[in-house]
């Protein structure tokens, strides 16, 4: 039953034009960005990093990302159709499971989409291949903690809007992490900044970036995931009995 409600939810992206424009956005800042790196390379040999280009992208996919989890809860809620999820034989970890999964493999062939400047790049110059790995690696994660947060914000509404707009500000917020810990408020309170920093995504990518693969930045993202798709099942359990 997760399995058909996992092929349902996929459907419902790629039966649309919205899976197909969100792509599309994101090959296009990732292409402006891939040539802009190529215009600022000296010599005639291709030789970058491609993580850095994944980390510019960022900012920019974090304005994407909240139109890939909006509607998943908030639309099913306003539509009406959240009734007939929840009373399905399916239970609230399969729901929530099954709706992370499809919203992060629609993100993965995003990802995939993206393969084409590798290989270019091959054809042409050089690819450092264990920073282009953890690079990738590393983005897929960020990205899933995005996803995550998304789904939770678009349990607390029932409007799609509002859950963008709640989703946009913490993922800010979640980027801008470190320059919160550093600012002089939080400097003055040391035991405070460094609980702060311990929430910081944009340092251990940055760790996959320079091509290491670290085990504690693995558990990091996917832990910092999982909690977040924690708190949706706990909102939506909620939800589900406050209804009676």
């Amino acid at each position: 039953m997760m399995l058909s409600l996992y092929k349902k939810e996929i459907r419902s992206y790629y039966t649309s034009p919205f899976a197909y424009v969100i792509a599309a956005l994101f090959m296009l800042v990732f292409t402006v960005t891939f040539f802009s790196n190529l215009a600022n390379l000296e010599g005639t040999e291709y030789r970058f990093s491609f993580p850095n280009i994944f980390y510019n992208n960022f900012f920019y996919f974090i304005f994407l990302i909240p139109a890939l989890t909006m509607r998943i809860f908030a639309d099913e809620r306003k539509s009406g159709t959240e009734v007939l999820l929840m009373t399905s034989p399916l239970n609230v970890f399969q729901i929530v499971t099954a709706k992370f999964l499809a919203v992060s493999t629609v993100f993965l062939m995003m990802l995939v989409l993206t393969l084409f400047f590798p290989l270019l790049t091959l054809l042409t110059g050089q690819v450092m291949w264990s920073s282009l790995i953890c690079g990738y690696l590393g983005f897929f994660l960020w990205g899933l903690v995005c996803i995550a947060i998304g789904m939770l914000m678009s349990s607390f509404t029932d409007s799609p809007i509002i859950a963008g707009i709640l989703s946009e500000g913490a993922m800010i917020i979640l980027l801008f992490i470190d320059n919160i810990k550093n600012s002089g408020f939080f400097q003055s309170l040391p035991k405070v900044a460094k609980i702060i920093g311990a929430f910081s995504t944009e340092e251990r990518f940055i760790n996959f970036s320079q091509g290491f693969f670290g085990f504690s930045d693995l558990v990091f993202f996917i832990t910092t995931s999982l909690l977040f798709v924690g708190l949706t099942i706990i909102s939506i359990e909620k939800r589900r009995w406050s209804r009676g």
